[in-house]
């Protein structure tokens, strides 16, 4: 039976890749490199870290790695903070206030940096229904690595085999499944382009899952 649920955030439980890519394409700007839109698909899952240590040896840029971070995070806080109409994805708090009332165990595990997983969190008060939280930024890879699943479910005191990771990226899927976890892919029309097809269960919509249904994942 499954205990334990470790959710991604972005594409997940809030649609900021939208912001993102704002944030993202702006810089590239300032920096005048070309990223293409195939390219820029790579980079769903990865900590803008990993992004940047990419681009960095790609394009031979002179900025440091953590100059052109904290560039990208000035530029992300501004649009997030500007957006009136960011919210939850659809029925996602439905679903967590149903994990919550039946006691499952909830980790955050996201490729965002600490600094905008607090920024999410405090918006949307979703303290209360994670016990754990980890940020890519903690790890030298980025999802497909597994690591930061492994970590999770360390966290939590779960054997992996009684975790389910949700995600919506390929590189979040292929991480998951790699850390020998249960994943559900999330097909997000904001997305589009991920290959899911790693998941073992794939939903268009967070209407189709319940504490119920998730406890019920038979593994193996």
């Amino acid at each position: 039976m499954i205990q334990t649920v470790i959710f991604d955030m972005d594409g997940v439980i809030i649609d900021t890749e939208p912001i993102h890519h704002q944030a993202f394409y702006a810089q590239f700007a300032e920096l005048g490199i070309t990223v293409s839109a195939a390219e820029y698909a790579t980079f769903l899952g990865s900590s803008t870290r990993n992004v940047y240590q990419r681009l960095q040896q790609e394009h031979g840029l002179p900025q440091d790695v953590e100059t052109l971070l904290q560039r990208k995070r000035a530029l992300f806080n501004q649009i997030f903070d500007t957006d009136a109409d960011l919210d939850l994805l659809d029925n996602v708090r439905v679903l967590l206030d149903d994990l919550r009332a039946h006691q499952v165990p909830l980790v955050l595990a996201s490729s965002a940096s600490k600094a905008t997983i607090g920024r999410v969190f405090a918006r949307f008060d979703l303290g209360p229904y994670f016990g754990h939280v980890v940020s890519g930024e903690d790890f030298a890879q980025s999802k497909p690595d597994p690591a930061i699943f492994i970590h999770a479910a360390a966290l939590a005191q779960t054997p992996v085999s009684a975790c389910v990771v949700i995600e919506d990226s390929a590189n979040g899927v292929a991480a998951a499944k790699a850390a020998g976890i249960y994943c559900i892919g999330y097909a997000s029309p904001h997305s589009a382009g991920q290959d899911l097809r790693q998941a073992d269960l794939v939903i268009n919509h967070f209407s189709e899952l319940s504490a119920e249904k998730i406890r019920a994942i038979r593994v193996g």
